[in-house]
């Protein structure tokens, strides 16, 4: 099909579809010499609109799945992680529920993917997070990962909803999210009908139905182009024998689609010429704390990277969740802590995937190899206990730090995962006794520790120590 071309260029548009591009893991080299000497300061624009509150200062209602909980006041709002453009960076991708926005109330999250990119190795990943994973909200009671950014919103909180979801996100995975992008789905649908369509390899039989009344579609398995509503209903279509998670391939597949039609040499030609409508179209409908520079530092970096050294994971059954059903009684997907930080350390680290061969290896050996830094903290009444676990744990040859006093007694031994260390975890678990409820994720920047033990009474009353 022939694209229509103008040759009008608009040097703040051209950095808007290098954001978006970055977003979809594609490559804006071309467009970044072709602005480079063009731009000198550009800034994203935030959605329109404000949580509704009611005359008392509360949120006039909170949507399921959340109990009742009181409003979080966090000092200082969302800083970006610092990036020093060589070491690996981590943005977190969030699509809003349009159902919410039809009705008029404040949104919740319908689509998270965290997109990671490490220069070094000239490596990506994409992995997919569940919007019905049952978490704890940093400051809030547990509830679905999805209204983490509802609640960042509706009480106003420094940072607003992306501030919360990063902060959860961080705490359940243990890594360091440096910048996150809110993208419309509207602003989506509107960029790939600007690109002329999508061309996307369909893989299953789907009827889709895209935004507006009488418009259902089947679409059959092969490549087709589709346009940006078909294209949106179809990243976004629940209702397949898998649901939530089927849909999270096909994201990640409609990413790695926009991102390898973009690289096609010709399309170029096509970008500069719908400029001047990409940003009228979709400029409202990115919110981001990503600046210019770091935007355009992150499409040269996402243009090395081969389609082969992109990872792709989706956190879901049977592996890294449960299904099951809240205490309010709704359908909730609840997390297995240690597939989930192996289907992590997968996508994120650095050295390739975990061999399915270290199954079979010495549960020890594979601790010592991950060399955690551990530190000791004494929940028990016990005052020289956890010196003793300290030395205990060292001459099993794990490299503990140091050790300190909890900050109260406690009656489980616990242990905090800082980052991903699935060895260390299931090992120290296995020797202690700890119980998969006791296993906590939680990213602290200033931890100066990858897992901390806090010793409890039973390992007080029953342990191996000599």
């Amino acid at each position: 099909m022939a694209r229509k071309r103008s040759a009008r260029l608009d040097k703040i548009t051209l950095a808007l579809i290098a954001a978006f591009i970055v977003l979809a893991l594609a490559s804006a080299v071309i467009a970044f010499i072709l602005v480079r000497s063009l731009v000198s300061s550009w800034s994203m624009t935030s959605l329109p609109g404000a949580p509704e509150i009611s005359s008392s200062g509360k949120p006039i209602k909170l949507p399921e799945g959340t109990a009742y909980v009181q409003p979080l006041q966090p000092e200082g709002g969302l800083e970006p992680e610092p990036w020093d453009g060589a070491s690996r960076v981590t943005i977190l991708v969030m699509g809003l529920d349009y159902r919410d926005w039809e009705s008029g109330e404040t949104p919740r999250t319908d689509t998270m993917i965290l997109l990671t990119l490490d220069p070094l190795s000239d490596t990506a990943g994409l992995l997919s997070i569940p919007r019905d994973l049952w978490v704890n909200i940093p400051g809030y009671d547990y509830a679905k990962i999805n209204t983490a950014y509802y609640l960042g919103e509706i009480y106003n909180l420094p940072g607003g909803g992306p501030a919360l979801a990063v902060q959860t996100i961080q705490q359940l995975l243990g890594v360091p999210i440096n910048y996150y992008a809110q993208v419309d789905f509207y602003a989506f649908a509107r960029f790939i009908d600007e690109l002329g369509g999508l061309d996307l390899n369909v893989r299953d039989e789907i009827t889709v139905d895209p935004l507006g009344p009488a418009n259902t579609v089947k679409l059959y398995p092969g490549v087709q182009t589709l346009d940006g509503a078909t294209a949106l209903a179809y990243a976004r279509a629940r209702y397949t024998d898998g649901g939530d998670f089927d849909r999270s391939q096909r994201q990640q597949d409609v990413i790695l689609a926009i991102r390898e039609q973009i690289l096609a040499l010709d399309m170029m030609p096509t970008l500069i010429a719908k400029a001047p409508a990409l940003y009228n179209d979709i400029a409202s409908g990115i919110r981001t704390n990503l600046n210019l520079q770091q935007t355009l530092q992150l499409a040269l970096l996402a243009a090395k990277v081969p389609e082969n050294s992109i990872r792709q994971g989706v956190i879901g059954p049977p592996e890294q969740v449960i299904l099951g059903t809240s205490p309010d009684g709704l359908s909730i997907a609840i997390p297995v802590h240690d597939k989930i930080r192996i289907l992590r350390d997968q996508i994120f680290t650095t050295g390739g995937p975990i061999s399915p061969a270290t199954v079979n290896q010495d549960p020890l050996a594979l601790a010592q190899q991950e060399q955690a830094r551990i530190v000791v903290q004494n929940g028990t009444q016990d005052p020289g206990l956890a010196s003793r676990t300290s030395e205990y744990l060292r001459s099993l040859g794990l490299n503990v730090l140091g050790e300190t006093n909890a900050d109260q007694l406690y009656g489980s031994t616990s242990l905090i995962v800082v980052s991903g260390k699935p060895y260390t975890v299931k090992y120290l678990a296995d020797t202690m006794g700890i119980s998969t409820s006791d296993i906590y994720n939680r990213f602290e920047a200033d931890a100066g520790a990858d897992v901390i033990v806090i010793i409890g009474s039973n390992w007080a009353n029953s342990n191996p120590i000599p």
